[in-house]
């Protein structure tokens, strides 16, 4: 037997490990070897606003869920880097099986689609069967191969709004989301008890203190945070909604809730106004950013790109289950 090179090595501890271990550039040249890479392979970049702003000026295409959606469905590109978490990269390998999906890290995952194990919701389903399962797009492919329709926190309302009066809901696996689209379509939902420890750990009362030390400033939140956290906001919107009202609001200065990562794009957009992030309730860590969307860096973004790997591969009769409510989605966006 001849000994393991560094690459079979790296790869055998792959699962374990979440990406690659080996020797990179410098750092100086991390960003133009990246380009070269991508040309090289014919590879297009997708990343969520969440990510590094280094990896954000990299994208190729840069958004929120509903828009990685829509161009995963439309790229020409032979292979998909998807910097972003694992239900992001499982999304774009489903709408996409005959390309190549690879991630920075396997271990990029969702404390939100954490929060919904497959075996538990087929149970939960089980006791509604005559319930139209709409799930939010933050969740496995197991998951969203036991729904009807799928959605972002961009199209909720319209999706929920698309199913008769009369049908009963369940929706999953985002509570919170889940009793924000209660309040606003009026219908109600069975909601799956899962939430996102990001946007649970906003602290209402730093919020109304910082406001009070900021009284001209807008607040602005995602509707995955806590209902009481919403319901002083003065928008409540999806990642790109948020965007849009802070280009389009004449204020100058916004708190936001919602993972701190979207700051620079905001910054990018109204260069001229002032974007405070929402206080949490744990001010030893940094818990107003994603700890997985952070582990994905320019170093394993080189390494995914020079090695093809990891990949994402699933099962062909889950990834035809689980299209199926993404297509619904998408002819309803």
């Amino acid at each position: 037997m001849g000994v393991k090179t560094d690459l079979e090595t790296a790869t055998s501890k792959l699962s374990l490990r979440g990406y690659l271990n080996l020797p990179v550039p410098p750092k100086e040249e991390l960003v133009s070897e990246i380009k070269r890479l991508k040309k090289e392979k014919n590879a297009v970049l997708l990343a969520h606003y969440y990510q590094t702003k280094e990896i954000q000026e990299l994208a190729d295409y840069l958004g929120d869920s509903l828009y990685l959606a829509k161009a995963a469905a439309e790229v020409k590109s032979s292979t998909i880097v998807f910097a972003g978490v694992h239900f992001m990269a499982e999304t774009a390998k489903i709408i996409n099986p005959t390309k190549k999906v690879i991630l920075p890290d396997l271990k990029a995952g969702c404390s939100l689609a954490d929060s919904c194990p497959p075996v538990d919701f087929k149970e939960f389903k089980e006791l509604h069967p005559n319930a139209t399962v709409v799930t939010y797009i933050n969740c496995s492919a197991n998951i969203k191969a036991l729904s009807d329709i799928v959605c972002t926190s961009s199209n909720a309302v319209k999706v929920i709004e698309s199913i008769p009066e009369k049908q009963q809901i369940i929706f999953a696996p985002d509570k919170n989301l889940g009793r924000y689209l209660i309040k606003e379509t009026g219908r109600n939902m069975i909601l799956w008890d899962g939430a996102c420890i990001v946007h649970e750990a906003f602290s209402f009362e730093k919020i109304v203190k910082l406001f009070k030390e900021h009284p001209n400033a807008k607040f602005i939140a995602h509707p995955e945070s806590e209902s009481q956290v919403l319901d002083v906001a003065h928008y409540v919107g999806s990642t790109s909604g948020l965007l849009n009202y802070i280009q389009e609001d004449n204020s100058f200065e916004f708190i936001v809730a919602t993972e701190a990562g979207i700051l620079h794009e905001m910054q990018k957009k109204a260069p001229h106004k002032t974007f405070i992030a929402a206080p949490v309730e744990d001010e030893t860590c940094a818990c107003s950013e994603c700890a997985f969307m952070k582990l994905n860096t320019l170093e394993k973004l080189y390494l995914c790109l020079e090695h093809e790997l990891p990949e994402i591969v699933l099962d062909e009769n889950l990834m035809k289950k689980a299209r199926l409510p993404i297509e619904r989605m998408l002819e309803l966006s």
